[in-house]
């Protein structure tokens, strides 16, 4: 098992490398970058110093440089292509971003004004409140209603759960989320919760007690628009991996000797149930912080990870988006490691390093 590990960790790095390439190319292609931003930003207070209808709109050549209109000299547009670092070809832009990347220095935002390290540790901590909550109730209902469905197949419970599921995953999160904002959120009916944020301006001067129903009177909604949606496919994961173990022989003759069905489902059935349950963590954990939750907190305004990469895409904060996007990759591959892991420790049998 020691070989596997090494190997897999050893491919964490040619897999960062290709997705940060990929990205980066990808990226370098989309128009509306930093630099264009700066200067139509310039071109725009130029347009408003000066009587309407006198400044000419800026203009890109057709070698992919801009030329600045009225008042704006090429040694102006150089200075802000320097600036951000755009003075340098690309493929040298690349390999400084790949040389501190191994010295975990993702550089400085250009818009924020602070290194990006730093403003992922202050967002961490909400993008972490908020998926740790919404996986661990997701869990908690999905793989208990999942056993139940799986015991009583076909009965009216099942079928009623079934429905009420079905229409749970039809639902999108954030159609779910703009629902649960009007309804409770004071948009046109009841003023339940909180509109926004993830505590209140008066956080500070709560008492201890006060300070945890503060922090989940806020978390409700965004808790169940995240959750509803969620636990559909980890339900009928679970029911039929259930299913499938339960019409095994070796069932049979466990209950054949006289042994309960609570003793069956929990001494025999359960733990080679759950292997494809926990295949599925990773996945589901990256899942719901990084893609899911994403919705949730540009919806109601929580100041995460999510936040943070949606305002660095629309204005092109590229030290933002390649940090976030390399941090989200390492955790996805390392969690996907661990899965592995914890499949041999539940299941000996199962030898990755052998296959």
């Amino acid at each position: 098992m020691g070989r596997y590990i090494l190997k897999r960790i050893l491919l964490i790095i040619p897999t960062l490398f290709l997705i940060l390439l990929t990205n980066f190319v990808l990226v370098q292609a989309a128009p509306g970058g930093p630099v264009e931003q700066q200067i139509a930003q310039i071109e725009q207070s130029k347009i408003h110093a000066e009587a309407p209808g006198a400044a000419m709109g800026g203009v890109v050549m057709s070698d992919n440089s801009y030329r600045g209109s009225r008042g704006l000299s090429q040694e102006m547009v150089e200075a802000i292509k320097a600036q951000y670092g755009f003075d340098k070809p690309a493929t040298e832009r690349f390999w400084l971003m790949l040389k501190s990347y191994a010295q975990l220095d993702f550089g400085e935002s250009f818009f924020k004004g602070k290194p990006v390290t730093e403003l992922i540790i202050e967002k961490l901590p909400v993008s972490i409140s908020l998926g740790l909550w919404s996986t661990l109730l997701i869990y908690l209902i999905a793989i208990p209603l999942g056993i139940y469905k799986a015991m009583h197949n076909g009965s009216g419970l099942d079928k009623l759960t079934a429905l009420m599921l079905a229409v749970g995953h039809a639902i999108p999160v954030f159609v779910f989320g703009v629902i649960l904002l009007v309804l409770f959120a004071g948009g046109s009916y009841w003023q339940l919760f909180p509109l926004q944020g993830l505590v209140s301006e008066n956080f500070d001067q709560l008492s201890a007690l006060g300070k945890i129903k503060d922090y989940f009177w806020h978390l409700a909604l965004p808790l169940a628009a995240s959750t509803v949606g969620g636990f559909a496919g980890l339900t009928y994961l679970t029911k039929f991996s259930f299913m499938e173990e339960l019409s095994k022989q070796y069932v049979l003759t466990a209950r054949a000797k006289g042994l309960t069905g609570h003793q069956v489902l929990y001494g025999h059935v359960f733990r080679n149930a759950m292997l494809i349950i926990i295949a599925g963590i990773p996945a589901a954990i990256v899942g719901i912080f990084f893609t899911g939750n994403f919705l949730i907190e540009i919806i109601f305004k929580l100041d995460g990870l999510g936040l943070l990469g949606f305002e660095a895409i629309v204005q092109r904060d590229y030290p933002v988006i390649f940090g976030t996007l390399f941090i989200f990759t390492l955790v996805g591959l390392v969690l996907q490691l661990i899965s592995d892991i914890s499949y041999h420790l539940i299941d000996p049998r199962i030898d990755f390093e052998g296959r």
